[in-house]
């Protein structure tokens, strides 16, 4: 039997691993798809895959950005093992889990033993490590001067890879190795790393270093012209005089720096241009004009090739370590799942011993103790809630699942957990008010998923508001006939959320409320909201108040499976 995986490589649910049998899968952002791609850029219902005599097919089907294999768009192709899928910003690694073969490879191989007849084989030199660089030198010493040169290249791309082989740094660390070891084996006086930024696309500069004894007290002036033709072109180039070639238009920048020559190289991956590498020499301004008319080329072709191999070396560099987060992060993953089921059955045990205390209330009830039966029943109802929702919320974010989808009103469930939570916000002295408006449609969604998530921004939203005068919570729902969407907002006028810290409060064990808060249960709502192809949107402002709100698409039917079996 022929599996595969997909492995999240980039995008929201990074590190994520999907499981691909024989049936074909669908992948989309809408909630009945077998992959959910929690990417606002991916259709609802975006690609499918399936096998096919024994080979796996992606079908596009139709989608509005695209889906892309190895950088390349398609509408139909064959998955081979170490392929690139893209859809909208979210990147997979596919690969296929081929039966274990070690068994055959002993019937094809022969391990000859040295007193077996007809063995005449006979160790007729050695090599120690490192007699690489050995060879390098006393070469190095008898060659002409191209033939140095090259070797000299040779041995700057072996001591660049070596870096880059490490494995025991992070890109911090590494990809400024590269630029001054770029810098010195070329001759330049300055050089910068721009990388393309994850979320924009853009290209900005990341790093920058220049040669010793060199004055960088002005900013090192890069041509956007260089960089753009070669983002365009996917070549490196080398200028002779930067502010005279006519290809590019630099503008004054240069010519005001004296740049005399750059070198540019695309950073170009297995797949994808990550960015690039930009070196340049410079002189004092009042020389340039002396030099003009009699300028001797710094920079020579070999050199521009040289430096697309180390752009090359230093782009692979990039792609292993976003693979290497992606796998980390996909057992951290699984170990947390692990940890939150293991500490969910352990608290459901501790939860049967707290419901123990009811035995405080039997015990007052036959001595008609009333103040016994009171002191029981507060003991039950806050420690069983507590222990309940966190346990509800810990298998919640545990475990992956498909919401339970059936028809109901979104203003049922809203005007419920508002009933269920008045008493606690009258207790804390906070108004809990349903704003009317317009009656939302019926429509299909986990009923008791949708409760939950409300639930605990409610839950949230009364916390905060503890120690405010006049504490209010306004608790809104509607429809966008636009969008097709359903919406719950829910709003408060309590201290608000610091601008850096909005999107980390849905992480999960991250909590503002100290020891009081279990940092579950926005990470949970909004695991919820994105089962059913939709998000949280945190606005908060600092003394204003917060308001979240919970969006998803309206879902009427299923249509998705009307035809499984079919890969065009």
């Amino acid at each position: 039997m022929i599996n595969a995986t997909l492995l999240v490589i980039r995008g929201a649910d990074q590190g994520t691993r999907f499981e691909i049998g024989e049936s074909v899968v669908s992948l989309g952002r809408g909630v009945r798809n077998d992959i959910r791609v929690l990417d606002t850029e991916v259709s609802r219902l975006h690609a499918t895959i399936g096998l096919r005599e024994d080979e796996f097919f992606l079908q596009d089907l139709d989608s509005s950005n695209g889906t892309f294999v190895n950088g390349q768009n398609v509408t139909s192709c064959q998955l081979s093992s170490g392929d690139q899928i893209q859809m909208g910003r979210s990147v997979f690694l596919f690969s296929i889990t081929s039966p274990d073969e070690s068994q055959f490879v002993a019937d094809k191989v022969d391990l000859v033993g040295h007193q077996q007849v007809g063995d005449h084989s006979q160790i007729v030199a050695e090599a120690q490590h490192g007699a690489n660089e050995t060879l390098l030198r006393k070469t190095t010493d008898d060659s002409t001067t191209a033939l140095h040169q090259t070797l000299a290249n040779l041995q700057a791309l072996y001591r660049i890879s070596e870096v880059a082989a490490t494995g025991t740094v992070s890109l911090e660390q590494l990809l400024p190795r590269i630029l001054n070891q770029s810098i010195e084996v070329v001759d330049a006086d300055r050089g910068c790393i721009l990388l393309a930024d994850e979320n924009s696309g853009q290209i900005m500069p990341q790093y920058f270093s220049h040669r010793d004894g060199r004055d960088v007290s002005g900013r090192m002036p890069i041509s956007r012209s260089i960089v753009d033709y070669v983002l365009k072109n996917g070549q490196g180039v080398r200028t002779s005089d930067a502010k005279s070639d006519q290809r590019f238009d630099t503008g004054q920048s240069i010519l005001q720096a004296g740049i005399r020559e750059a070198i540019c190289v695309p950073m170009q991956g297995r797949y994808e241009l990550v960015g690039v590498i930009y070196v340049d020499t410079n002189t004092p301004q009042d020389q340039t004009v002396v030099l003009e008319g009699s300028h001797v080329n710094k920079f020579s072709d070999e050199q521009l090739r040289l430096l697309l191999a180390i752009a090359r070396q230093s782009a692979l560099a990039i792609e292993n370590d976003h693979y290497q987060q992606a796998f980390v992060k996909a057992e951290r993953l699984a170990a947390v799942g692990q940890t939150i089921a293991t500490l969910s059955h352990h608290i459901k045990n501790i939860l049967q011993g707290v419901r123990g205390g009811s035995y405080l209330i039997d015990m007052g009830l036959k001595d008609h103790d009333e103040s016994l039966v009171h002191k029981g029943w507060n003991i039950v109802e806050k420690n069983q809630n507590k222990i309940y929702h966190l346990v509800m919320d810990m298998l919640t974010y545990s475990t992956e699942r498909k919401p339970a989808l059936e028809p109901a009103e979104v203003d049922e469930i809203v005007e419920d957990v508002v009933e269920l939570m008045q008493a606690r916000a009258e207790e804390n002295g906070v108004d809990l008010i349903r704003k009317s408006g317009e009656t939302v449609p019926e429509s299909t969604f986990d009923k008791e998923g949708i409760h939950r998530a409300v639930l605990n921004i409610i839950t949230n939203a009364i916390d905060a508001l503890e120690n405010i005068e006049e504490g209010r919570i306004e608790i809104e729902t509607g429809y966008n006939r636009e969008t097709d969407e359903i919406f719950i907002a829910i709003s408060d006028n309590g201290p608000g959320i610091p601008e850096d810290q909005i999107e980390k409060v849905f992480n999960l064990f991250e909590s503002t409320k100290g020891a009081r808060g279990t940092g579950l249960g926005l990470a949970v709502s909004r695991k919820i909201i994105r089962e059913h192809g939709g998000d949280i949107v945190a606005e908060s402002e600092l003394n204003r108040g917060t308001r979240f709100t919970l969006v998803w698409p309206k879902l009427d039917e299923d249509p998705i499976h009307g035809d499984r079996e079919t890969i065009a």
